[in-house]
């Protein structure tokens, strides 16, 4: 019988197939011994942490990498059912470098993946996702003796403690926790009500057939259910988690969604006064306030913007000593000595729970009343074949660039600066911008724009950077509307 491994399914920093269309159990364990195989050449090994998320094949996947592993000589520390974050965390609590989550993170039923790491608290790279799949689909692995498997008990209350070391909620908080019938929900409602919150819960029994929705808080379906059960409850905000809990979503009392960036930099002002001449990073898709903010200026705050992808997020954050990082997304990364560094959707959570128990006198969105005001755009993902898409964004940045040194406006604007550290991230001259680069995962490129001024002046925003981009014969359909 032929194995099943296809090569696309090694991302830039983790990794995703159909099950089994694109992998089956012998491509997972070849993945599996591959992966050892890194490990121990790097000499980082034996130990691995292995745990996996709550869809009905995910336990299959997991003896199968695992299987793999063990045939390289690791040896394995299964901590069972678990989400991301939970994983991260049991490196740092049993002091094991190295990870491997089975996971497909908010991807549909059908999906499989592993996001891995050797680093703490940072995860696979793109040379690191390189050489993983040159080994993996060459069959340059190493099998050796040595191996074993073993399970490991207890990181779930470990992990709880963790995040609720320190005070709880002063006041009760009545919150929604939607995590879609995916892993989160078997531990975000039990870590809200340990902080002291009156939890209200939204599709939170597992069930890996998700029912209701894909478990997914950027996707409108999503943030629309938080929203009525928001309404219907009288819930202070909802919370809601992905499919293997690094990301959260929020929604407000009225049933507006604040996204990511916003939420993100509303806990920046707050942990900048806390914490004076604090680092932040935002990455190239969030909003330009954080640029501008008066706040963050005040406590001497500096923000630097970055890539895009969890990966490129953590270790940047790791090398600068950035207190916290923000993902329009819904990854959010809080060092010390706040949190651990990496991504973890019940972080955020108990930060958010945290921040509203300070301000007693105001709602979540008084909190996003005093920000400047700005209108962004959706992430929206014209169609792009993946071997073309990085040429194009390539050809569009020198175009822009171009166009920057003639004078030539967009939107009736001259470009007042670029930003090339992913894709190009053009800021006009009042302030508003447009981004264009190449999706990691997927066949698309990712257009974002943002206008100072109004909803009407974003549309003309869009459609200047859209009419450089519809040059472009390779450049599809978009995935929505502006």
């Amino acid at each position: 019988m032929t194995m099943r491994l296809s090569p696309s399914g090694f991302r830039e920093y983790d990794a995703r197939w159909r099950f089994p269309e694109d992998i089956d159990l012998s491509g997972m364990r070849s993945v599996g011994l591959a992966l050892g195989t890194q490990l121990m050449r790097r000499r980082i090994g034996p130990q691995i942490i292995l745990g996996h998320d709550f869809r009905s094949y995910s336990p299959s996947v997991k003896d199968a990498l695992a299987e793999g592993l063990q045939m390289a000589g690791a040896h394995v520390r299964d901590i069972g059912l678990s989400l991301s974050p939970m994983a991260y965390f049991a490196q740092a609590h049993l002091d094991i470098p190295a990870v491997a989550m089975v996971t497909a993170s908010h991807n549909p039923n059908g999906w499989t993946g592993v996001k891995m790491g050797f680093d703490h608290p940072c995860t696979h790279g793109p040379e690191d996702m390189e050489e993983l799949r040159e080994i993996a689909t060459t069959g340059d692995w190493t099998v050796q003796g040595g191996g074993r498997i073993d399970r490991v008990d207890g990181i779930k209350e470990a992990y709880l403690a963790d995040l609720t070391n320190g005070p709880g909620l002063s006041r009760p908080l009545k919150i929604v926790c939607a995590t879609g019938n995916g892993t989160a929900g078997a531990f975000a409602p039990d870590l809200l009500r340990r902080l002291g919150a009156e939890v209200v819960e939204r599709h939170c029994q597992l069930d890996h057939s998700f029912p209701n929705y894909n478990p997914n808080p950027e996707a409108l379906e999503m943030l629309h259910d938080m929203a009525q059960a928001v309404r219907a409850s009288g819930a202070d905000f909802a919370l809601g988690f992905d499919g293997d809990g690094d990301r959260c979503g929020v929604v407000d009392a009225q049933g507006n969604e604040v996204f990511a960036d916003k939420m993100g930099l509303i806990l920046a002002r707050d942990m900048a006064r806390a914490h004076p001449g604090s680092h932040f990073l935002a990455d190239v898709k969030s909003t330009g306030l954080f640029a501008t903010d008066p706040v963050l200026a005040e406590h001497g705050a500096c923000v630097e913007y970055w890539k895009t992808g969890h990966s490129h997020m953590k270790r940047r954050l790791r090398d600068t000593g950035a207190l916290a990082g923000f993902e329009k997304s819904g990854h959010y990364f809080i060092g010390p000595p706040i949190g651990r560094g990496y991504d973890c959707g019940l972080r955020v959570a108990v930060e958010i729970c945290r921040l509203m128990d300070r301000h007693p006198l105001k709602s979540l969105s008084d909190l996003v009343d005093e920000l400047e005001p700005c209108w962004t755009s959706a992430t929206l993902s014209p169609a792009c074949p993946d071997d073309q898409k990085y040429a194009v964004v390539a050809r569009m940045r020198d175009r822009l660039e171009q166009m920057q040194q003639a004078g030539e406006k967009i939107a009736g604007r001259r470009i007042a600066g670029m930003l090339t550290v992913n894709g190009a991230r053009v800021k006009l001259e009042d302030g508003s911008w447009g981004l264009i680069r190449a999706s990691s995962n997927t066949p698309n490129l990712v257009v974002v724009c943002e206008s100072m001024q109004s909803a009407e002046d974003l549309r003309h925003i869009f459609d200047g950077f859209n009419a450089l981009l519809q040059q472009e014969p390779s450049v599809g359909a978009y995935d929505q509307t502006l």
